[in-house]
């Protein structure tokens, strides 16, 4: 029974990460080599990965790549709660040649080890 218990208890841990990153609308971030931000629309959230689309000739995907760190600006759906800053790194960039996503990549911004264990002290609190 309390094995049972304790396994409840993770996957609500496990799932208020999750919401969490849901929870935002879209991100922004700049580069050192651009003056202006970029700001994308959250296309999907997992537990631990925020996936955004991005045209295939724009010019921030050249000056990206997987394992880069980039502190995003996380804008909330509830336009009632104020934007937060989160550091994350490039997990994934894949190109899609077929169907709806033509000519647009996949980005995946996770977030770092260290914002993770943040994140997850907070929620179990």
């Amino acid at each position: 029974m309390i094995n049972h218990a304790v396994m409840d208890k993770l996957t609500l841990r496990r799932s208020g990460l999750k919401k969490n990153l849901d929870q935002y609308y879209s991100i922004e971030f700049s580069l050192n080599k651009l003056s202006v931000p970029y700001q994308f629309k959250v296309w999907q959230a997992t537990s631990d990965c925020m996936w955004v689309l991005v045209r295939e000739d724009s010019d921030i995907l050249s000056l990206v790549k997987i394992g880069d760190t980039v502190n995003i600006k996380c804008y909330p759906s509830n336009r009632g709660f104020p934007p937060e800053y989160r550091d994350t790194s490039i997990r994934h960039i894949t190109k899609n040649d077929q169907g709806r996503f033509k000519g647009h990549c996949l980005v995946g911004f996770g977030l770092l080890e260290g914002q993770y264990r943040k994140e997850h002290l907070r929620l179990t609190r």
